[in-house]
């Protein structure tokens, strides 16, 4: 815990309603946000319980429904913060995938490369160009802060094309923070396995039982991470104390790129 280090601050967090969003919203919510907009793209239930958990911490709470891959929902999204004049802090926090074997080069099609891509990388950047003058008008540089992971840094996990993407989307956290500097900060955090529904989506229980057993057992760490253990490597990169950081790739894995472990999805 870092005391109230996001005092007053008015933070964006897409992909919030739920697991590591949700996390990092409480968390902005606890250590003395003004306000935190949650985005959304189907579950209102869960966006609502979560805006919630926000209120419950002293904090303003905004949800927006929109999928970050039309760019009319991102400048909807941003501008539910026009009205508090800025943006300290954007989480880049939504994302989707498809579960299918590496070798299986079958299992996954055109359209699936591009609908990875248009929500992990290209809702990413156009979340980013939607509130890029709000983030400019925060007193500090405004932060960014992108959710790739360590599939693309090493090639593992759900699937080829999420792979892929998430190699985009750390190369273009390279690019827009040396684009956007000295206004807006540019990070990104790459997490490993993550125990959240997300993960285990259409995957029967017992086989995403198989995989934390395996990722506890042979990480370095001997952990399988949850949300909360994740979003503090997130809220850390946009928080004061990381003022000085831009264009980092911050690997949150519990050690897996160091070669221990496999995270492919089989």
């Amino acid at each position: 815990m870092s005391g109230k280090d996001f005092q007053d601050y008015i933070v964006v967090v897409t992909g919030g309603s739920s697991g590591l969003g949700q996390a990092i919203a409480v968390d902005v919510a606890r250590r003395g946000a003004k306000a935190v907009i949650i985005n959304y793209a189907s579950s209102k239930d869960a966006a609502e319980e979560t805006a919630g958990m926000i209120r419950a911490e002293g904090a303003e709470a905004i949800t927006v429904q929109g999928d970050v891959a039309d760019d009319e929902a991102c400048k909807r999204i941003a501008e539910a913060a026009r009205p508090y004049g800025r943006i300290d802090a954007l989480f880049n926090n939504a994302g989707t995938t498809k579960f299918a074997g590496h070798a299986d080069l079958d299992a996954v099609s055109s359209d699936d490369f591009l609908r990875l891509y248009a929500v992990n990388v290209v809702g990413a950047f156009q979340m980013l160009r939607a509130a890029r003058d709000l983030l400019e008008a925060a007193p500090r540089p405004g932060a960014v802060v992108n959710t790739a992971s360590i599939a693309g840094v090493t090639g593992i996990g759900s699937s080829v094309p999420y792979a892929a993407s998430k190699g985009a989307l750390n190369t273009m956290t390279l690019s827009l923070a040396r684009a956007l500097a000295p206004k807006i900060r540019v990070n990104a955090i790459c997490p490993g396995f993550i125990d959240t529904p997300w993960f285990g989506k259409g995957m029967p229980e017992e086989r995403v039982q198989r995989m934390r057993e395996n990722v506890a057992g042979s990480t370095p760490l001997h952990v399988a991470s949850n949300a909360d253990d994740i979003a503090g490597a997130a809220v850390f990169l946009a928080s004061p104390a990381s003022r000085h950081i831009t264009g980092e790739t911050l690997l949150v894995d519990a050690g897996t790129h160091l070669g221990m472990a496999s995270l492919s999805m089989r």
